[in-house]
C-alpha cells in the first residue's frame, strides 16, 4: 500500500512546509505519460522510506495555485523540502535509480 499523500493548494503549506520530516512533492497531471510511468516507482519508495521522508503528490490540473507560487514550469517535476524550505528540485521522469540518488542525502 502507497504511503504517498495527496495535497491541494489548501493543504499544501500545512502538509508540506510544515512537516518535521523532509518531504518530497511529485507535481503532475493525469494527462503527462512521464507522470505516469513515475508514479508506481514514488509509490514504491513511499513503502520503503516513508519513515524517513514524507511523499505527496499534487495534482496541478485541480490546484494551480501552488504549482505557480513554486515555479513549475513542466511536469513532472519534483521538488524536496526541509525545514520549510526548497532545498532540491527536477524536471522530467526518472528512474527508481535516479530517484535514489537524488533522495540519497535525504534518506
Amino acid at each position: 500500500m502507497s504511503n504517498v499523500i495527496d495535497v491541494t493548494d489548501a493543504t499544501f503549506h500545512d502538509v508540506v512546509l510544515g512537516s518535521d520530516k523532509p518531504t518530497l512533492v511529485d507535481f503532475w497531471a493525469d494527462w503527462c505519460g512521464p507522470c505516469k510511468r513515475m508514479s508506481p516507482i514514488l509509490d514504491e519508495l513511499s513503502e520503503e522510506y516513508g519513515d524517513r521522508i514524507n511523499f505527496v503528490k499534487l495534482d496541478t490540473n485541480a490546484n494551480t495555485v501552488v504549482p505557480t507560487q513554486q515555479g513549475v514550469l513542466g511536469l513532472p517535476t519534483v521538488q524536496i523540502y526541509r525545514d520549510g524550505r526548497l532545498v532540491a528540485q527536477f524536471q522530467g521522469a526518472k528512474t527508481r535509480a535516479g530517484l535514489l540518488k537524488v533522495l540519497d542525502e535525504f534518506l
